[in-house]
């Protein structure tokens, strides 16, 4: 999902000097139910709560990770689960959606967040703001290396998949149409195949 600066959607937000970024986020959660708080190279980024067709597209993008057997086993698929950032002393985000380790609980770090070694796969489907999908939270998660990135560009129509993390971006970003099917590196766990136009219909 792609963020705004919280409060000031065209610069960063006012953090009050007393408080730390953290404690910053937590307070914006708590005056603003619903909302996703991040904090992503030093900025404290709020969004709103997904629309209609972002949750329908992702309940449909959950299916075939199911089917695969992603959500049993050794992994789990979830929603909205943190992952801790090796970016900053407070950084982290929140994918719409992510294959984790079954054991990530235990890699639990701080302010809720997992540990990125427990991530498999992250996925953002993008909103107005999708630029932070497709540039700030590139870095992020290469930083973190994620092994698998997977952006549903809703304002292109384009499904970006993106692998081989190194320090600042992703060795290999591939960018896929409508017409196509896109099988993922089964070290996510299992074979997953996703059809481009489907994924894409589906968050319209």
């Amino acid at each position: 999902m792609s963020a705004a600066p919280a409060e000031h959607p065209h610069g960063e937000p006012q953090v009050p000097a007393e408080k730390s970024l953290l404690e910053y986020a937590d307070e914006l959660m708590e005056h603003n139910p619903g909302h996703r708080v991040e904090i992503i190279e030093g900025l404290v980024l709020m969004t709103p709560p997904a629309d209609r067709r972002h949750a329908r597209a992702l309940t449909k993008i959950m299916r075939p990770f199911i089917s695969a057997g992603l959500d049993d086993g050794e992994t789990e698929v979830l929603q909205g689960v943190g992952i801790w950032l090796p970016d900053g002393p407070e950084d982290y985000a929140i994918p719409d959606l992510a294959i984790v380790d079954v054991d990530g609980e235990d890699h639990e770090l701080a302010f809720r967040c997992l540990d990125p070694v427990v991530f498999r796969l992250v996925l953002e489907v993008t909103s107005s703001n999708y630029q932070a999908d497709l540039r700030t939270k590139v870095r992020a998660y290469a930083n973190a290396k994620v092994p698998v990135y997977v952006i549903i560009d809703r304002r292109h129509n384009r499904l970006h998949v993106l692998t081989d993390p190194a320090q600042d971006d992703y060795a290999t970003h591939r960018v896929h149409a409508p017409g196509e099917v896109v099988t993922l590196p089964e070290s996510i766990g299992a074979k997953v195949t996703l059809d481009v136009e489907a994924v894409l219909a589906a968050a319209r």
